[in-house]
């Protein structure tokens, strides 16, 4: 009976893992299929690819009982994609009219959807305690990749877009990152002011992860 348990858990687990791969992966696809390139400069598509990618390997070695991700990575991505959901929901205007995937708004994918399975994941699934209280910084260094990913694009291909709510021609993404409109001083008030709640973000992951027992739902092979 305990080992049938086992195995419904890890089989549980495992689909879960998946099935957020899943939706992570098909919210996205007009960035991976080509279909709108200029999707890629999203952080929201960005965040959801990586985490697509990592919870596939994570799904699959729950179900082989496989190695997991590493901890460090896990965490990193559980971080972002929480950013992603919080930024989305309460900070920015989210466009209608997004595609469907099976009846589901590739929007309600990657903005509600995904954070908030990577949110249930992490603290129901995963092992715990096995973050150090540093890599609430380590995890920071996407984001400053993030920015000169999209500053130097926009110098070089000024007209490709995405555009945003105030600019909808703009090469940025988003208006806090704007500098062609909001000028380098505001840039770097508005990078400061991101990486301090990303740094308490991470601090409250770290902390929940160090408070919680142990031991996840089910065994698996977990690195550090």
């Amino acid at each position: 009976m305990l080992e049938r348990m086992r195995v419904f858990k890890q089989l549980f687990v495992a689909i879960f893992r998946l099935a957020v791969a899943f939706f992570a992966i098909a919210g996205t696809y007009e960035a991976w299929t080509g279909a709108i390139p200029s999707k890629w400069v999203f952080f929201t598509i960005q965040s959801n690819i990586a985490v697509g990618i990592v919870f596939a390997w994570a799904g699959l070695a729950t179900l082989l009982r496989g190695v997991q991700p590493p901890a460090w990575l896990k965490g990193c991505l559980t971080l972002y994609i929480l950013i992603t959901g919080i930024v989305a929901n309460f900070i920015l205007h989210i466009e209608a009219g997004a595609p469907y995937v099976l009846g589901i708004s590739t929007t309600l994918m990657v903005h509600a959807i995904v954070p908030i399975g990577a949110a249930i994941d992490f603290l129901l699934f995963d092992a715990h305690r096995r973050f150090k209280w540093h890599y609430s910084l380590s995890w920071l260094i996407y984001f400053p990749l993030y920015l000169g990913f999209v500053l130097i694009r926009a110098n070089f291909y000024p007209n490709s877009g995405p555009g945003h709510d105030d600019f909808p021609t703009s090469p940025y993404p988003y208006n806090f990152i704007d500098v062609a409109h909001i000028g380098w001083a505001q840039l770097g008030i508005n990078i400061v002011v991101y990486l301090i709640a990303f740094l308490v973000l991470g601090l409250i992951i770290v902390g929940i992860d160090r408070a919680l027992p142990s031991r996840p739902l089910v065994n698996s092979k977990e690195t550090r």
